[in-house]
């Protein structure tokens, strides 16, 4: 089971915000620079961000992004169900363009479910303030003001 980078980066971004003093602004430029991430991709994954209320955005100068909500309830399971486009591990999770011959009688469809049901229960079990408990070492490897103390 691989999680997409689009994913990856949206819970990079969460943690790096999540690490940040409370509504304190950060830029996607910053982020992109902290984490060595394309600044396009990361337009694409906070504009998503904001649109599911992840994140606040603020336009302008002095603009930025910040967490919407405390992290304690931005569960881990429903961000990666907003932004993994599909869960289809094999062909035939995928009924539209499924053409495997042994459908109908494998018997790894169904396990392969199971799996995934259980990887999304583990994930639900998190919450983003779940992976800020060392807050203070997560930003002196990505603040650069906290780096330069």
């Amino acid at each position: 089971m691989r999680m997409t980078m689009y994913t990856d980066f949206s819970l990079r971004v969460l943690i790096y915000l999540g690490a940040q003093e409370k509504n304190k602004l950060s830029t996607i430029k910053a982020i992109s620079e902290a984490y060595g991430i394309s600044k396009n991709h990361l337009m694409k994954v906070t504009h998503e961000l904001g649109k599911l209320g992840y994140i606040d955005t603020v336009r302008g100068r002095g603009g930025g992004i910040r967490l919407a909500m405390e992290p304690e309830v931005i569960n881990i399971g429903q961000v990666v169900r907003h932004t993994e486009d599909d869960f289809h591990l094999v062909e035939c999770f995928d009924c539209q363009t499924n053409s495997c011959a042994i459908t109908s009688v494998c018997g790894l469809r169904a396990a392969l479910r199971i799996a995934l049901n259980a990887y999304l229960q583990v994930l639900d079990g998190y919450t983003l303030a779940d992976f800020l408990h060392q807050k203070h070492k997560l930003a002196e490897l990505l603040f650069e003001d906290v780096k330069d103390v």
